[in-house]
């Protein structure tokens, strides 16, 4: 027996990558064929995935906000015309040569203003945050678009072992059948002789009808996981998918290294949230001088043209200009700077309970996707070795109820088993993949650069 496990085992993992013929779309040829690989799958993902997309727009969205907020260190340069005429011309008092205040209309009826003003802002609490913050704010942005390639890698990878699962499902269902009926004919066969009676042949049928109903159910279900890959890669929902992969690679791809131990920092969370807790210091730096003054230097040039007759409006100009500086300072605001500092320090103090308790969910997701991992490593060394039994054991109770010695009843036991086992060992297989992602996923050390 364990000189067979060996073949057994390799035509067992074999199954998993063996040309996939039936309905799912499924080859093995290379990408240059038509198939998508993992690698190419998830590669279309990060660039057609609406999430993905939204991500990356959200980054050109916040790289504008930092431009607009930057804006306020350049020159601003604003423009500014007037025209009015006096229905009652105004009145003032000037003394007369004795001395006497006389009312005295003053002014032009008809005036032309047009004013040009040059703002350079010196110095501002606001436009200083825009400048500090501008790094952190990329940052973040960057950090988010991350976070959602890790999830897309994730989910892209699962539904891809997914459909491939389904695939040795439906293939290990063909295979039962053509089994089963072939069984059928023989229980027909022997009961028409007289050699057994009628229950072998009805479990027969009995048999070969669940398992094709289960053939059925598993081949609708790959039509799903087809729509859901879709979906995740953003691919047209009506357009031919099909997949490709590489024995060896796959093969490869199941270990990963479980003695590295968990590093905070890896995690894109954790990054997250670091960044986070600088723009909060700003935050918290900005209602601390929130008594600053702001200073600003303007040049203004007016010119002006004024007339009684509004046909002369613009027969004389009058320019001026001026130049002066602008000090604004916030001296009472009803407590507002006060309360909007200790509400930021409120909100840093939040962080850090964000933080340590960050560092708590990823340690337990970490110790939960490694111990799943190892169980899920333990349980596929385990079927492997049981799909060589299960088809020994099938095998030889065959040849033995072809010869009389066994009921038919272990026959079909045999066949279910081998069945059972053999789907257990693709299950295995898929979960063993899947817990490797949740593992990486959890030591920070998927790369989607």
């Amino acid at each position: 027996m364990n000189k067979k496990i060996p073949w057994v085992f390799r035509l067992a993992v074999g199954y998993l990558f063996m040309p996939l013929l039936l309905s799912a779309q499924v080859k093995t040829e290379n990408p240059g064929s038509g198939g998508l690989t993992l690698e190419q799958c998830i590669d279309f993902a990060l660039k057609n995935q609406p999430a993905v997309q939204q991500a990356q727009l959200d980054e050109e969205i916040g790289e504008r906000e930092i431009n607009i907020g930057l804006a306020g260190w350049m020159p601003q340069l604003n423009a500014q015309y007037n025209f009015q005429h006096y229905l009652k011309m105004p009145v003032t008092f000037f003394p007369n040569d004795a001395g006497v205040p006389t009312p005295r209309t003053i002014g032009v009826a008809n005036t032309s203003t047009l004013q040009l003003q040059a703002n350079q802002t010196l110095y501002s609490n606001d436009v200083l945050l825009a400048s500090r913050a501008a790094r952190f704010v990329r940052l973040q942005n960057d950090q988010n678009t991350i976070n959602v390639k890790i999830s897309t890698v994730v989910n892209v990878s699962k539904a891809f072992y997914d459909i491939l699962l389904s695939q040795e499902q439906l293939r290990i269902l063909d295979e039962a059948i053509i089994r089963q009926e072939k069984q059928q004919k023989d229980a027909l066969a022997q009961y028409e002789q007289g050699i057994v009676d009628k229950t072998d042949y009805q479990r027969a049928s009995i048999s070969l009808s669940n398992t094709r109903s289960d053939r059925k159910r598993t081949q609708e279900s790959i039509k799903a996981k087809f729509a859901f890959l879709r979906e995740l890669i953003g691919y047209q929902p009506n357009a031919e998918l099909q997949l490709a992969f590489e024995r060896t690679k796959m093969e490869q791809n199941i270990l990963v290294d479980t003695a590295e131990a968990v590093t905070f920092a890896n995690r894109i969370e954790f990054q997250q949230l670091q960044t986070q807790k600088q723009l909060q210091n700003l935050n918290i730096t900005y209602y601390r001088w929130g008594f600053l003054p702001t200073a600003s230097a303007f040049v203004n040039y007016n010119i002006v043209n004024q007339n009684n007759q509004f046909s002369e409006v613009f027969s004389q100009t009058f320019p001026n200009s001026l130049v002066g500086l602008s000090v604004g300072l916030p001296i009472f605001q009803g407590t507002r700077r006060i309360q909007n500092l200790r509400r930021a320090q409120l909100l840093d103090q939040r962080l850090d309970v964000d933080i340590v308790n960050t560092k708590n969910i990823i340690n337990t997701e970490y110790q939960q996707a490694l111990a799943n991992y190892k169980s899920d490593l333990n349980e596929w060394n385990t079927t492997k070795g049981n799909v060589a039994v299960a088809e020994d054991v099938y095998r030889i109770l065959k040849l033995q109820y072809d010869e009389g010695i066994k009921t038919y009843l272990e026959v079909i036991t045999a066949e279910t088993d081998l069945r059972t086992t053999q789907l257990n060992y693709f299950n295995a297989l898929y979960r063993l993949l899947s817990s490797k992602l949740d593992l990486q996923r959890a030591q920070g050390t998927i790369n989607v650069n």
